[in-house]
């Protein structure tokens, strides 16, 4: 199906499949922020009461998605990353379907289940597949912080269609909004299909052939070429390495991890920079955008508008990191972004705590939490969803890729629901909460998260290696290169 497809154009479909898989969650995240407090949707639910019924709706799909990550750590390795991908698309197409015909809270929450699915599906894998299809590590971190700044434009293209819809006050101002996420998903899958697996997942399973006819197609060179062989022999020592006894993954070692490969530390990292990541407060200033600015004390108009802008400036954040990401380093955005983070969430929490506000306040607090999320957007988006599927092992990269994802969505359902009744009972206090996290961030990165820019998969071994394996692979891989110099120039010889 794919054979024709290979060097620049395999790349330009995978980045587009892959990109509007991740446009599609950002999308899916903001919709419902638009139109779950206008008349004609709580016309069609019945308007609920309850202070937990419109945060149960809007978290259902982030508690689906935190069970479905769960459930690739078990299913990845089997179905392997493109299967893994067209199954969230098509969840996220039946789901939408039920959302936009909805008529009552049971039947919109249990599409919102089933997108969550999909979404959990495309989470966890959409960024291993990426990693694992670079065939330089300079091209690794551009391409997964792209696919995730299109993530984010995802959330204001929702906010911005939420906020023209909503102008009509009848049902299509939301059904169509909330329906179109099967416009994304059916163009991600589509181009999916004519895309192979990735070259580490065939090899891990033992099929040789289908990893080598990969890179052929993304070296777009002969098997026999320099570049081609050198790659395979990394993957092939990897893999060889992880099948050791003593570097076989265990339950136990995501606790205490005796390794030498350090499987379990790496994987217990991908978890935590993502969970780390929702609980600094994005997803709760992304759910409850409108609210937010209502709160802060600005009409319902404003409100809307001013989350429309806020989501842009979130989407703006996130294009300066894909050239900037090798040049400053993984570690050093995440640390010095979380710093400046922690600064501006300090301010809006002083400024909403003011008892008695003032019109300057409310819109100094305003401008504040817009200027955070640009930041946030920067550091704190691309560079954690890259981090903890590029320091996973190979032949457990699906669970790093799920456990990041599990960390995720496990936050977000709390930041979420929760979040969402705080803010209706206890109003600005909940941002203390969020304040810690930020603050929390730093010693995080300084101390768990080694800088893994301009190395291959294969290399990041070594960092986390212990140091009587790392001189064993340094070893292997100068015997590797000695060889591969000396094919060079055997072949040098043989043209003369």
């Amino acid at each position: 199906m794919f054979d024709s497809i290979k060097g620049r154009l395999l790349y330009r479909l995978m980045r587009m499949s892959c990109g509007v898989s991740f446009m599609l969650y950002g999308y899916d995240a903001g919709v419902l922020g638009g139109v779950q407090t206008t008349k004609p949707f709580l016309d069609a639910m019945g308007h609920p009461t309850g202070a937990y019924v419109i945060p149960m709706i809007a978290s259902s799909y982030t508690l689906a998605a935190c069970v479905c990550s769960l459930f690739v750590s078990i299913v990845g390795m089997p179905l392997g990353r493109r299967n893994i991908i067209l199954l969230g698309n098509l969840c996220v197409i039946i789901g939408a379907s039920l959302q936009a015909s909805a008529w009552s809270v049971p039947q919109i929450i249990v599409g919102r289940i089933v997108c969550g699915f999909g979404i959990g599906f495309i989470s966890c894998t959409v960024p291993m597949y990426l990693s694992e299809m670079s065939i330089t590590p300079g091209e690794r971190g551009p391409e997964v912080a792209f696919t995730c700044a299109l993530l984010i434009t995802g959330i204001p293209i929702a906010y911005w269609m939420d906020f023209g819809f909503t102008r009509l006050n009848t049902q299509i101002s939301w059904r169509f909004p909330i329906g179109f996420q099967g416009f994304f998903a059916l163009i991600s899958g589509s181009v999916m299909l004519f895309l192979p697996d990735t070259p580490r997942w065939y090899y891990a399973k033992g099929r040789e052939s289908d990893g080598d006819g990969v890179l052929i197609k993304l070296h777009d060179k002969a098997l026999d070429h320099p570049d081609v062989q050198y790659m395979k022999q990394e993957i092939m020592a990897s893999l060889k390495l992880e099948s050791e006894e003593e570097n076989k993954f265990n339950i136990l070692s995501l606790f205490w991890d005796n390794t030498d490969l350090k499987a379990g530390r790496r994987i217990r990292i991908a978890f935590l920079v993502l969970s780390i990541q929702q609980m600094m407060g994005i997803n709760l200033s992304v759910y409850y955008s409108t609210v937010i600015f209502k709160n802060v004390g600005l009409s319902d108009f404003l409100s809307q508008l001013l989350a429309a802008i806020m989501n842009t400036m979130f989407a703006i954040g996130t294009y300066p990191l894909p050239p900037t990401i090798e040049k400053f380093g993984r570690r050093r955005i995440m640390f010095w972004s979380a710093f400046v983070c922690s600064l501006f969430m300090t301010v809006f929490v002083a400024l909403i705590g003011i008892p008695n506000p003032s019109l300057s306040t409310q819109w100094a607090a305003a401008i504040v939490i817009c200027v955070w999320n640009m930041v946030f957007g920067y550091g704190w988006i691309g560079v954690p969803w890259l981090y903890g599927p590029e320091i996973a092992p190979l032949k457990h990269r699906h669970i790093g890729g799920a456990a990041g994802a599990f960390g995720e969505w496990l936050f977000s359902f709390i930041t979420v629901f929760a979040g969402g009744i705080a803010l209706e009972k206890v109003g600005w206090k909940i941002w203390i909460w969020m304040l810690l996290s930020n603050w929390i961030a730093m010693p995080f990165v300084w101390f768990m998260c080694p800088e893994t820019t301009g190395k291959t998969l294969e290399e990041i071994d070594i960092l986390f290696a212990k140091e009587s394996v790392r001189d064993g692979i340094l070893a292997g891989q100068l015997m590797r290169d000695r060889s591969e110099v000396e094919k060079a120039d055997n072949v040098k010889i043989e043209e003369v």
